[in-house]
């Protein structure tokens, strides 16, 4: 494919039994394997230290495998990494901008970098940092702008890019709210085209924007798919959460006490729909919704407290 082109269809990332361990005994991945499309966008969730940082690294040509091989559109990440460098770009977790430049200078000298002429450098650059919403900050000094502002003027260096795999590392970090929406927005466009491969401690981003998620645990990949996919780990599809302490009916549902306060009964949508009936009489609080990723992954990882963990399944009476 070229510059302007886009991914062939049947363009593959794959991983074969990739792993990485630091410092002669600490794994930070341990026999990662799997093959995805490398169209749209792909998501990895994980706890600090779950190694979601030593893979993207390891998928971008920027940090070498202790084993195992990773390939890109069938070019190997270690073996062929020149080639693959001029079809990515990287906004790596630690990406600082440059201080004495300002943001549409930074855009255009990365730009000219990639092999772009001054002009058209110039043009993009205006473009991307009027997507990320930058206008008004555009002819700032870097150095006086918000660590949130920072990480958009990195974005913005991709989004001018014409790489075909982009690799974000929690981009979202440091961003507001509003401003966190808004980088969605412009993802979800991106990965119309291109392969993005994005890591973020944010479930609702992954949920929201991915079209295909992986969930890493310790250095190992514990699943990946769609979410229907990852839905199909749970054998309820709803959860009602309540408060500790509020009474709830004979349940033949999965009770899971959070670390947070609350109850969580993962259930059937008939019996989410009982529960619900009981404690409105109650004038209990509670919450009902279909299951999302923050619940697969706090059920598959056990992001709680292991001594407030008590999960089981209720006997039927």
């Amino acid at each position: 494919m070229g510059r302007n082109g886009t991914i062939a269809r049947d363009s593959e990332i794959n991983c074969d039994r990739i792993a990485k361990v630091y410092d002669g005994d600490k794994a930070a991945l341990s026999d990662i394997n799997f093959t995805i499309p490398a169209h749209g966008i792909f998501s990895l969730i994980g706890r600090n230290g779950a190694g979601k940082t030593t893979l993207a690294r390891i998928l971008s040509t920027l940090l070498e495998p202790s084993s195992g091989r990773a390939t890109i559109d069938g070019l190997d990440v270690m073996a062929d990494a020149n080639k693959l460098r001029e079809r990515m770009a990287v906004v790596p977790q630690e990406g600082r901008t440059v201080a004495w430049m300002t943001p549409v200078q930074a855009v255009s000298a990365y730009l000219l970098w990639r092999g772009l002429s001054y002009s058209e450098s110039k043009r993009k650059a205006i473009e991307a940092i009027a997507q990320v919403g930058m206008e008004k900050q555009a002819d700032r000094l870097n150095r006086t702008l918000s660590g949130g502002m920072k990480r958009k003027v990195l974005v913005a260096m991709v989004l001018a890019s014409d790489a075909e795999f982009v690799f974000l590392d929690e981009p979202s970090t440091g961003l507001d709210p509003i401003s966190r929406q808004d980088l969605w927005k412009l993802l979800i466009e991106l990965g119309k085209e291109r392969f993005v491969f994005l890591t973020t401690h944010y479930l609702e981003e992954a949920e929201s924007v991915a079209d295909r998620i992986g969930i890493l645990d310790d250095g190992k990949l514990l699943t990946l798919g769609n979410m229907d996919e990852l839905r199909g780990h749970l054998k309820h599809q709803y959860s009602v959460k309540v408060p500790k302490g509020v009474d709830l009916p004979p349940v033949q549902g999965e009770i899971i006490t959070l670390n947070n306060g609350l109850v969580q009964v993962l259930t059937t949508k008939d019996e989410a729909l009982e529960i619900s009936h009981h404690l409105i009489e109650r004038k209990a609080q509670f919450s009902v919704n279909p299951v999302t990723l923050d619940d697969i992954f706090t059920y598959m990882v056990g992001a709680m407290d292991p001594e407030l963990r008590e999960s089981k399944e209720v006997e039927e009476e």
